[in-house]
């Protein structure tokens, strides 16, 4: 405890220095702040792009899928469907 006294007087000496420390602290945090949300921000949008972006090639690629079924249906029709190994139902 009677370290913190001595740290207490030490401050009560110099009563100017605190005050700009604090000033400088809170306007480097502020500072700091503001470089945070302005990075942040521009990775959302950077994100965002990237999601747009990816559900234009999700669209065509759907698009494309449904085309080539369009066709193997339309050159398929007159070919039987081969059929799937079902196991055999119990009807226990």
């Amino acid at each position: 405890m009677a370290g913190s006294n001595t740290g207490g007087v030490k401050v009560d000496q110099d009563s100017e220095y605190p005050t700009q420390s604090t000033a400088d602290m809170t306007a480097f945090v502020q500072n700091l702040l503001v470089q945070m949300q302005n990075r942040f921000q521009a990775m959302s949008e950077g994100i965002l792009l990237k999601i747009d972006e990816m559900g234009s090639k999700i669209d065509e690629l759907e698009q494309s899928i449904n085309d080539l079924k369009a066709e193997i249906g339309v050159e398929d029709a007159a070919k039987p469907k081969p059929q799937e190994d079902k196991p055999p139902h119990d009807s226990a």
